[in-house]
């Protein structure tokens, strides 16, 4: 209950008023949770931020964390997992647009981004689980396997065990 933070309105399906004005306002407090977290970790190996990047919140003030803790900890790891919004499987217009503005901040401030595409998702719960309807509980399930497939080399003891780094050294070919 200590690490919650929000505020009273959303970003609006808008990057920039989730960058530069709602996300302004909250990103000094979230910091604080974030370096209170940090202070209490033996060896931190770096951050993990789950956002999507089609609404104003995960796109504009996702990013801005992301940036913000780079600032803080540039000699730690940023791994994001970032849903990428879909034309069919859309609720807003400007999904593209927050995307697209998201895509230059992950690429200058991110170490590792893990792309998860909503059609894909959708197109998994039709095809391979046989859903008629799928609910967002249902593509949370397949976002948290995904997520925990990737990092259990990080969380159990093993041969194949490594921490964020090397799992950066073994996924990306040319490293910026």
């Amino acid at each position: 209950p200590d690490n919650f933070v929000f505020g009273q309105s959303g970003a609006g399906n808008n990057w920039a008023k989730g960058h530069y004005t709602e996300g302004a306002e909250l990103i000094d407090s979230v910091l604080d949770v974030v370096r209170k977290e940090a202070e209490n970790c033996d060896c931190l190996q770096g951050f993990q931020v789950c956002h999507s990047l089609g609404g104003g919140t995960g796109s504009g003030m996702g990013t801005l964390l992301i940036s913000k803790i780079r600032e803080e900890y540039p000699d730690r790891m940023m791994l994001t997992f970032s849903v990428f919004p879909s034309p069919k499987v859309s609720d807003t217009v400007v999904e593209p647009y927050n995307a697209t503005l998201s895509v230059h901040q992950l690429v200058e401030n991110a170490d590792e981004c893990m792309v998860l595409d909503n059609e894909a998702l959708y197109d998994i719960c039709f095809r391979t689980l046989k859903l008629t309807t799928p609910s967002f509980g249902d593509l949370n399930h397949l976002i948290s396997a995904t997520m925990s497939g990737v990092t259990c080399c990080l969380r159990f003891p093993g041969q194949l065990n490594s921490d964020l780094r090397k799992l950066a050294v073994n996924l990306i070919p040319f490293p910026r």
